[in-house]
């Protein structure tokens, strides 16, 4: 288990499972995808945690409420599209609130590294109305996780977690802490017809409840500490959170920089006072422009995505370079010293054979998620769609009722 006040070379994703070791999570449950997998296989290693896979994300996030609601720390991880599957008890979960504390911790893939898009999910904070995290480091995401479940349990939420691959996967130096010895089991379901039955009576009531949290999630931001303004010139101000935190830091190291540990919702006192000693104010984010919004809604003067590019991961060259040419710049190609390699099928997969095959019966062939999408490489060329997961089975059959006689025979699913 390692012991206390030790110093360990640890993934965001390994971090996140020891914080919930630490704070005392008693049931850990996901879907694995790249950059998230490792959570909950991390968590499975802490014999005090119920660390399991479930047949999907929506399913996942309900076993942790479930838990949650029996009067447990809870914890669900998956990565960015996951989070649209469990989109329907996310919403839900903000309207019922939690018992134990329970965190809804999110892998996002700018640059899609392993994905098939750049979704941004800190939309799905607004939208849904739960207050949101973003660490920018291993110990921060360790530590973060204990700050999500108080803040869970004091508002009476689900809180989510925000990470990126580059944060899931870079390794950083963590001070470990000891277990919380007061979570030893559940406290127990106690019913309350009109918070957890969410019939439409209920469901507009708990909608008030919400919009009173929110409120008091706001004044609790103007004061948190992983919020905070770290003055150095006053004539550049960087508004930033996450790993882009470090990007600035870097490309950047003489700006005034106001970090924000929760990114939703936001401390507009706060902002506003940054804004008033800095004679520039830039928002530095990935992918939208999500932050840059809510701070030009406070009457906020601010850039952003007029230089910072919107599309794929950041770095502090590509920052700088930005900076400098007034403009986004393009994603580095990589090394020039190091030829490229595609990525190819495992020597021995029996996709292998299939696709052999497939690719020589002229057939139109709508694809899954899953390293067999390589099938679409050369030289079997044989994926023609790829949409998301379970999508190739529903693709083939709109193909063949649109085409009728033409595509009897024609279409196949993988």
């Amino acid at each position: 288990m390692t012991n206390p006040n030790q110093r360990l070379l640890l993934s965001g994703n390994q971090a996140i499972a020891r914080g919930a070791y630490e704070s005392g999570v008693r049931v850990a449950t996901g879907y694995p995808g790249t950059p998230a997998t490792e959570i909950v296989e991390s968590a499975s290693t802490y014999g005090t945690l119920e660390a399991m896979w479930s047949v999907n994300e929506k399913v996942a996030l309900e076993t942790a409420l479930g838990a949650s609601f029996a009067g447990v720390r809870s914890m669900v991880s998956m990565k960015h599209v996951g989070l649209n599957v469990a989109a329907d008890p996310l919403f839900s979960a903000s309207y019922t609130g939690i018992n134990g504390g329970m965190i809804v911790v999110v892998g996002d893939d700018p640059s899609a590294h392993s994905s098939q898009n750049e979704q941004d999910s800190r939309h799905y904070a607004r939208a849904a109305k739960l207050p949101m995290l973003e660490p920018s480091d291993s110990q921060e995401a360790k530590d973060y996780v204990g700050i999500a479940l108080r803040l869970s349990e004091q508002f009476d939420t689900p809180v989510m977690l925000r990470l990126t691959t580059r944060v899931c996967h870079t390794q950083s130096r963590v001070t470990l802490g000891s277990p919380d010895p007061s979570r030893n089991g559940a406290t127990g379901f106690h019913p309350d017809f009109d918070k957890y039955v969410l019939l439409p009576r209920q469901a507009v009531s708990r909608h008030a409840v919400i919009e009173d949290r929110m409120r008091d999630l706001a004044a609790t931001a103007e004061n948190l500490e992983i919020n905070q303004i770290q003055l150095r010139d006053n004539a550049v101000g960087i508004i930033t959170s996450g790993m882009c935190y470090g990007y600035v830091r870097e490309a950047f190291p003489h700006a005034s920089v106001l970090k924000l540990g929760m990114t939703y919702p936001l401390p507009a006192k706060m902002i506003r006072e940054f804004a008033a000693q800095v004679e520039r104010l830039i928002v530095v984010e990935e992918l939208d422009p999500f932050l840059e919004e809510q701070v030009r809604a406070l009457g906020v003067e601010v850039e952003g995505k007029k230089w910072v590019p919107r599309v794929g991961e950041l770095t502090p060259q590509r920052l700088a370079a930005s900076f400098q040419a007034a403009a986004p710049q393009p994603i580095e190609n990589g090394d020039p010293e190091v030829p490229g390699r595609a990525p190819r099928i495992c020597p021995g997969c029996q996709y292998l054979g299939i696709f052999s095959v497939v690719s020589k019966l002229g057939v139109t062939v709508a694809g899954d998620i899953g390293c067999y999408t390589l099938g679409s490489f050369a030289p079997w060329k044989g994926i023609d769609t790829v949409v998301c997961m379970g999508a190739s089975i529903g693709t083939a059959l709109g193909m063949e009722k649109a085409l009728k006689s033409k595509g009897r025979g024609r279409i196949l699913a993988v």
